[in-house]
């Protein structure tokens, strides 16, 4: 139902300025990575791309920068699926940056063929959760200095398509791709209903998104008859603008400043799966993170 009702709203647009506010987008080179970072710099926030490929990336600067018009928008080095990477990374944002006011953790990968990451997780969980479960604890300090300051989460109605499997958090028992993706997506769900938590107080609020279905580059994994079916139904998906644009009204939306832990969906409030709203996997969830990131459960108190 809700889904139906957000078709007839009206589209969201907001004039909200981010003059002196900096933020970090992962996965900005591309989709609605890059398209968020367009937005946000023409509302005159800094805008850090963390990008895996810094060929790409610094094409895809040039294109921020011309197409926001604002010069305050720099590149750096990210691997998600990679902790030294993601320590070195937010190692410079700690030395460099004063402030850091919203995180957009955006990058993903979806349905790939199995992998494991440098660390040895599973490809999905591990880039779409654990690598950003890290990234937002090793900067946590700089946000809360911050505030009022942001994080958002993309995940996907693809969370609702499954459960946790905490046994076998890697799929190394048995792997099926879409169910790791959807694992992975619910997994940020929870991670943001945890965040909210503990950051009660703080003045920092967490928000967990599904963008729409969007033409991306994610579908490149995709096999050939879903492919075929993706793109019969293109005239109904969304571009990588409208994409954005939920991932932008978690940044900006004034009326969110006392909301926190929440999920949303076409610029508004949704319902998540009953999986998504289980505070005791989120907890158990949350100490898997950090046993298996090897981080201290009471540094992100």
């Amino acid at each position: 139902m809700q889904g139906i009702r957000n078709l007839f709203r009206s589209a969201w647009s907001s004039a909200e300025r981010l003059e002196d506010k900096t933020v970090v987008i992962t996965g900005a080179n591309t989709g609605i990575g890059k398209e968020t970072a367009i937005d946000l710099a023409k509302r005159g926030a800094k805008i850090i791309m963390a990008c895996r490929d810094m060929e790409r990336g610094e094409a895809a600067k040039k294109e921020v920068i011309e197409s926001s018009g604002s010069e305050n928008v720099l590149c750096m080095k990210l691997d998600l699926a990679d902790s030294k990477s993601i320590r070195e990374f937010a190692e410079a944002i700690n030395k460099d940056e004063p402030k850091l006011n919203i995180l957009v953790n955006n990058a993903g990968v979806m349905v790939c063929p199995y992998g494991k990451t440098a660390d040895g997780f599973e490809m999905q969980i591990g880039v779409n959760h654990f690598g950003h479960f890290l990234l937002t604890h090793l900067l946590i300090d700089l946000i809360k200095r911050s505030a009022p300051a942001r994080i958002i989460t993309v995940s996907s109605i693809a969370h609702s398509w499954s459960s946790m499997n905490l046994e076998d958090i890697n799929s190394e028992k048995s792997y099926d791709k879409k169910r790791a993706y959807s694992q992975s997506k619910l997994a940020n769900v929870l991670f943001t209903r945890s965040l909210a938590k503990r950051l009660e107080g703080t003045g920092v609020t967490t928000y967990s998104l599904h963008p729409g279905v969007v033409q991306t580059d994610l579908w490149r994994h995709l096999n050939a008859p879903t492919r075929a079916i993706m793109k019969m139904v293109s005239p109904f998906t969304k571009t990588s603008s409208q994409g954005a644009q939920t991932s932008i009204y978690c940044a900006v939306e004034p009326s969110l400043d006392k909301e926190s832990g929440g999920y949303y969906s076409d610029c508004a409030p949704a319902n998540c799966s009953a999986a998504g709203k289980d505070d005791v996997v989120a907890q158990k969830l949350w100490d898997m993170s950090c046993q298996m990131l090897s981080l201290s459960n009471l540094d992100l108190e």
